[in-house]
């Protein structure tokens, strides 16, 4: 008799995980607390709208996760609690075609305007600063 009660717990832990500890499992975030920062921030995004860290996440669900200067929107394919490695991280969730239209075209602008972005030669000297100055206060 223990042993069903125990396996009913078990099938019932794998079926709920905490959005913000599947997040950590997945890969997405170096440990729970900046994923739960994350989510109550409103920058993750669960079936379009904002929720709490504790939000259970179901298969098949669309989540939008910032990373740099992009955001993934992924589908949830796989449920874990606890944190895999790399490679079997990136099982648990599919990238969706949009998405990674949309990050190789952001790629691809950062890239074009790197080269043209007009940059100095060098630091202005203390009489180039004063200058400056003297032009933001007039």
């Amino acid at each position: 008799m223990p042993n069903k009660v125990q396996d009913n717990k078990n099938t019932l832990t794998e079926q709920s995980v905490r959005l913000d500890k599947w997040l950590w499992a997945a890969r997405f975030f170096k440990t729970r607390a900046l994923a739960r920062d994350a989510v109550m921030s409103g920058k993750i995004s669960y079936n379009g709208q904002r929720c709490k860290p504790s939000k259970t996440v179901e298969l098949g669900v669309t989540i939008k996760v910032p990373q740099g200067y992009d955001v993934k929107e992924i589908i949830v394919l796989e449920l874990a609690q606890h944190r895999r490695s790399a490679p079997l991280a990136q099982l648990m969730f599919e990238e969706t075609p949009e998405s990674l239209a949309q990050r190789e075209k952001n790629s691809e602008m950062r890239k074009l305007s790197a080269f043209h972005s007009p940059k100095p030669d060098q630091r202005p000297d203390k009489k180039q600063r004063r200058q400056i100055i003297q032009l933001k206060h007039q």
